[in-house]
């Protein structure tokens, strides 16, 4: 693709299946109520945030309604999501182009350790390049060591850059 600014961000990545019992696909409305529920979940861990489901089901909901802002995708199996990672779209002009912030990466603790966040960020990975995205920034809770080594293996690398946030609502 020559330019970033004509990129096509309408279609997103086709499902893929994991195994016999897991596939990863793009969320959708029907599944805010369990996007809600992991998003809680990881909130409750984290310093930074205080959970609260309404807030969650805006913010996702949001997403989900257009999806020119970005993606949810979510690792399903026939019976419920047991993970999720939301995918923010942006600009950045230090890239010239689209990028990408990673946000709420989260496997049910009943199934984390069976590769399922691996699969879940390479899989937003292969998203990126083919709709040629720059780069993908996160932010990962600082206190987390083992969250830390989780990106640092799928090749993140610490930044120069230090996240400062001055917050306008409640």
């Amino acid at each position: 693709m020559a330019h970033s600014e004509s990129m096509d961000i309408s279609h997103t990545a086709p499902i893929q299946p994991l195994n016999q019992r897991a596939r990863i696909e793009p969320a959708t409305l029907e599944d805010l109520p369990r996007l809600v529920d992991l998003t809680t979940q990881l909130f409750e861990l984290e310093e930074d945030f205080i959970p609260d489901r309404m807030k969650q089901e805006r913010g996702l909901q949001s997403i989900l309604e257009q999806p020119n802002r970005g993606r949810i995708f979510v690792v399903r199996t026939d019976y419920e999501i047991i993970g999720m990672v939301n995918v923010l779209f942006t600009i950045s002009t230090a890239m010239g182009g689209f990028v990408i912030v990673l946000e709420d990466v989260i496997i049910h603790p009943d199934f984390r350790g069976q590769g399922y966040g691996t699969q879940l960020v390479n899989y937003v990975i292969d998203f990126a390049k083919r709709k040629d995205f720059k780069r993908i920034t996160l932010l990962t809770d600082k206190i987390s060591e083992e969250s830390q080594r989780f990106f640092q293996k799928l090749k993140f690398q610490h930044s120069h850059m230090i996240p400062m946030r001055l917050t306008l609502a409640d």
